[in-house]
C-alpha cells in the first residue's frame, strides 16, 4: 500500500498536470495585476509590509515575474528554475497573509482580483497547497521538458 502511494506521489504524469495548473494560475493572476497596476498597487499597500516608495515598483515587478515563471512552467523551459522562483513567491505571498491575519486586518488577498474574500486560514492552506503542488514539480517532473529536448538534439548534432 505504501509502495503504491510512493509511486504515485512520484508519478512525473502527476507532475506535469501540477506543472501545467500552476503555471496557468501564475499567468491568470498576472494578466489582472498587470491591466489593473493601479489598483493591484493598493493591494500591496493595504498590507503594510512594504515601504510605500517600493509599492508601484512592486506592482510593476511582481506580475510580470509571475507571468515570465507561470510561462516558463508551461512551455516546460527551466522548469527547476521557474518552480524554485514560484516557490519563493508564493512564500512571501503566504508570509505576508499569515501576519495580517495576526493583525486583523480585513483586507482582501489580491491574488485575483481586488474585490476578494478576506485573507483567512483557508488562504494560507490554499497558498500552501500551491508550494506543496511547486515542490512536487521541482522534485518530480522530467516530462516535455522543451529545454531539455532541443538540447537533447544539439548533443546528438555535436557527437
Amino acid at each position: 500500500m505504501i509502495e503504491c502511494l510512493k509511486k504515485l506521489l512520484s508519478n512525473p504524469w502527476l507532475a506535469l498536470g501540477f506543472r501545467l495548473y500552476i503555471g496557468g494560475l501564475f499567468i491568470y493572476a498576472a494578466m489582472y495585476k498587470i491591466n489593473y497596476a493601479a489598483e493591484f498597487s493598493t493591494t500591496i499597500a493595504s498590507y503594510r509590509l512594504v515601504p510605500y516608495w517600493a509599492v508601484n515598483g512592486l506592482a510593476v515587478f511582481m506580475p510580470w515575474t509571475e507571468i515570465i515563471c507561470g510561462a516558463l512552467l508551461v512551455l516546460g523551459v527551466r522548469v527547476k528554475s521557474a518552480a524554485t522562483i514560484i516557490i519563493g513567491l508564493l512564500s512571501v505571498f503566504t508570509v505576508a497573509i499569515v501576519v495580517n491575519i495576526l493583525r486583523d486586518a480585513p483586507i482582501s488577498c489580491g491574488c485575483f482580483h481586488t474585490l476578494e474574500d478576506p485573507i483567512s486560514w483557508w488562504t494560507v492552506l490554499r497558498d500552501l497547497s500551491w508550494i506543496g503542488m511547486t515542490l512536487h514539480i521541482y522534485h518530480f517532473d522530467r516530462l516535455f521538458q522543451t529545454d531539455q529536448l532541443f538540447l537533447g538534439k544539439l548533443r546528438r548534432i555535436e557527437s
